[in-house]
């Protein structure tokens, strides 16, 4: 009993751990990407007009439509340099309220007064040593051209712009250190970029539904265009957050099954042992089922008992985890001080599941035998 309790708990807390992550990711990736991705189905660039983006505006469920150009550049700041993921992005995405509340010093603003400003990552700071309250250094911006032939000249091999860093944010480590938002004419005149946009970003209203508003906009741009969810965005990183999670189930359920079995061999002395009880039984005029059901009732609730304490103390552990944080993460820099947890419905029910459908048929087969058995003794 003490096993299948055991097996059962561990199995609800590391499937609530799971579930902690996925959602924590989840949360992270809305934070940094948008509801909706329009990018070109096998390029890196598509053009686009006024036309096109009036009709994607009017789309129904449609509430912003942002424009996007990302590359690599090369950022200098004072004497500190480094290379960095540049993003520039229409005024509007200040709009869509993704980084509101992962700003930790500075404004979330683009232009202020007609003067460009540059949002960056907390790493992106720390490497450059920016401060965001000095009004006399700016952080300058190169991007390397695609020039043709030799030439004699550097300046012609890059391109060069200065812009004052306005704001800092965090989110995760990985966007923290590369990522530096820029506004979008600055970005379309540093990589003379013209019309041309890397993706467009869709913010939905508040009641529609995303999956809806993705094939009317894909219905609208044809096969030319990818309209992609924020899943779809990261689709492998959540594939192999649910392999992990399979395989974790699989182990743990391995110690059910052994659990299980410790109840296979306990019916089997139960059954040497009460030989003589048994055997008054059938002289009283027991038949075989009966016998039978003992012996499984037997390992029910031996099975149930367990996997009903283990259900209640993995609950319990989980909820303190929540509610406490009573395991860390045990690193400085990590995105949550303890380990996430959310427990679903779902998870206990097929615990549970999983216990019965174990019980019953490592019961069965004992419980089989010794009807058997002793019924052919009596006869």
């Amino acid at each position: 009993m003490g096993v299948v309790a055991f097996s059962t708990a561990a199995l609800i807390i590391v499937l609530s751990v799971f579930n902690g992550l996925e959602d924590l990711l989840r949360s992270l990736n809305a934070s940094f990407d948008p509801e909706l991705k329009i990018e070109a189905s096998k390029r890196k660039t598509f053009e686009v007009n006024d036309l096109m983006l009036a009709d994607l505006r009017d789309t129904e469920g449609v509430a912003l439509i942002s424009e996007v150009i990302e590359d690599y550049a090369y950022v200098r700041y004072m004497d500190l340099d480094m290379t960095v993921i540049i993003r520039g992005i229409s005024d509007n995405f200040t709009q869509q309220e993704r980084l509101d509340n992962h700003m930790i010093s500075g404004k979330l603003a683009l232009h202020q007064d007609s003067i460009p400003f540059a949002i960056v990552g907390e790493g992106v700071k720390r490497s450059l040593r920016i401060n965001v309250n000095d009004d006399m250094h700016t952080m300058q911006v190169f991007y390397i051209r695609n020039v043709s032939g030799a030439s004699l000249d550097p300046s012609r091999m890059y391109a060069r712009k200065s812009i004052r860093p306005g704001g800092v944010f965090s989110i995760e480590k990985n966007y923290d250190e590369n990522y530096v938002f820029l506004p979008l004419d600055f970005t379309q005149e540093l990589l003379n970029y013209g019309n041309k946009r890397t993706w467009l970003e869709v913010k939905t209203t508040s009641n529609a539904d995303v999956e809806t508003v993705k094939e009317r906009i894909g219905e609208k741009l044809g096969e030319n265009f990818k309209v992609l969810t924020n899943e779809e965005q990261h689709q492998d990183l959540y594939r192999l957050l649910k392999l992990e999670k399979l395989f974790a189930m699989m182990a743990l359920a391995s110690l059910i099954v052994v659990g299980s079995i410790n109840i296979f061999f306990s019916l089997m002395m139960l059954a040497i042992d009460k030989k003589k009880d048994v055997s008054v039984l059938f002289a009283l005029g027991a038949y075989p089922e009966f016998i039978k059901k003992i012996f499984v009732s037997e390992g029910a609730i031996i099975s149930f008992t367990g996997a009903i304490l283990g259900l209640i103390l993995g609950g319990l552990i989980c909820f303190l985890q929540d509610r406490f944080g009573l395991v860390g993460m045990g690193m400085e820099n990590a995105i949550v001080t303890s380990y996430p947890v959310k427990m679903r419905a779902v998870d206990f029910l097929l615990t549970s599941g999983l216990v019965v459908i174990v019980t019953f048929l490592t019961s069965f087969y004992p419980a089989s035998l010794a009807a058997k058995s002793y019924s052919i003794r009596h006869l």
